[in-house]
């Protein structure tokens, strides 16, 4: 079923009876050519991509739980490209790409909304590393304007601008950045990879991963074993439990992320908005609500939730950086499991084990690389040969040292990132 304006209009007036699931419900088959392990936004881009671009059909996506029930459901939708070091900066102009023309790709309502993302600066040295960072995004062939303290205050009056620790001086100005709705991506490409053929596969979790002579032949699952040429991992925080499956020791460490929402309150955020000195971000959501967060909680955890004394630093943020946000009332906050690799850069690459591949990492950047990370899986997956935005994400950088790429400059420490 083709989704329009004119459907719209014809189910109203015939009792909404002619909508049909947006995906099927199938039952696993004995064997594909390759079995995506997880369900979330970038394995389901994964399966898509490799039916859309590869002509691969006979794929499954296994996830344990329900579409949109992870990390991609989990976060704070934000949107970007505005990266500075060679291999992120490409990957992430090609993702957005990729968002920009998704909608129309997957005939699919995202809520995709390029609101424009401003990352506010506080110091002379911060004004002087953004600026460098805006050359390097419009080098890249992105959007970057770079605003002193009238021009955040003419586009965001309601921040405080004399605040003693944190004064404003200003702000880059990243005009297609924005946000889009978390499960809404998720469906989107599942009822996408779905159309093609993909086998989206629900309440199945994969127990081990079957390896024989340095070959992937497949995996055992809840609902029984399937046979598959190729294997991909893509499991977010829970990479390394999936990993040791295949007897290997990932170089991540997971740990919780939290978000929060407010009640909804008319339009006063038009833009998303970066602090940071506080690490605090903001949107307002098209429902109305406040959605933002913060820093990681410092300590690995597979929770899925968060703690009180990360709740009142964020909460602290906030305050400083626009004292009205106390008026609000928070309705309730959640926590995703974040995949942090020591320099704060993702992994697509292959495994030492022929047929299993592995797409991880993704630290604070997984929603926004959703559509890029899917298109250049698959593109591995189906060719064995790396996609060029994403050539730099290899495995074995974290081996040698050769290739790591510290975004922030913080060092090679997974909590710093």
């Amino acid at each position: 079923m083709r989704y329009s304006g004119f459907r719209v209009m014809k189910e109203g007036f015939f009792g909404q009876k002619g909508w049909k699931p947006a995906w099927r419900d199938p039952d696993p088959k004995p064997e594909y050519d390759a079995v995506i392990i997880g369900g979330g936004g970038h394995g389901l881009a994964t399966a898509y991509y490799l039916a859309k671009e590869h002509g691969l059909t006979n794929v499954a996506v296994l996830e344990k739980g329900y579409i949109g029930g992870g990390n991609v459901g989990r976060n704070t939708t934000i949107v970007r490209a505005n990266y500075f070091l060679p291999g992120n900066s490409e990957f992430y102009s090609h993702s957005l790409k990729l968002w920009e023309g998704m909608e129309q790709d997957l005939n699919y309502n995202v809520m995709h909304s390029q609101r424009g993302l401003i990352n506010l600066f506080h110091s002379d040295g911060q004004r002087d590393a953004f600026a460098r960072r805006g050359n390097a995004m419009i080098n890249q062939g992105d959007d970057a304007i770079l605003l002193d303290t009238d021009g955040v205050r003419k586009i965001l009056p309601y921040l405080d601008f004399e605040n003693g620790r944190f004064p404003i001086y200003g702000g880059l100005y990243h005009p297609r950045g924005g946000t889009a709705r978390h499960d809404a991506v998720a469906w989107g490409y599942a009822r996408g990879a779905d159309q093609r053929g993909v086998d989206i596969i629900q309440n199945c979790e994969v127990t081990g991963i079957d390896i024989e002579g340095g070959v992937v032949k497949g995996v055992q699952t809840t609902r029984g074993a399937i046979k598959a040429r190729k294997v991909g991992i893509v499991v977010a925080g829970r990479s390394g439990q999936v990993a040791q499956m295949a007897g290997m020791r990932l170089p991540i460490e997971s740990h919780v992320l939290q978000a929060f929402v407010t009640e909804g309150l008319k339009p006063v955020i038009d833009h998303v908005v970066s602090f940071g000195m506080g690490h605090f971000y903001i949107s307002q959501s098209d429902k109305g609500g406040l959605v933002f967060g913060g820093d990681l909680d410092f300590y690995s955890s597979y929770a899925a939730r968060g703690n009180l004394p990360m709740k009142e630093h964020v909460m602290d943020a906030a305050m400083t950086l626009m004292p009205m946000i106390g008026k609000a009332r928070v309705l309730r906050s959640w926590g995703g499991i974040m995949d942090m690799t020591p320099d704060g850069s993702p992994i697509i690459d292959k495994t030492g084990t022929e047929g299993l591949f592995l797409d991880c990492g993704w630290c604070y950047g997984g929603f926004k690389a959703v559509p890029g990370s899917g298109f250049s899986f698959a593109h591995l997956m189906a060719t064995g040969r790396h996609h060029e935005p994403a050539a730099g994400f290899r495995l074995d950088r974290f081996r040698d040292g050769v290739g790591l790429m510290d975004e922030e400059g913080t060092g090679s420490q997974h909590n710093l990132h």
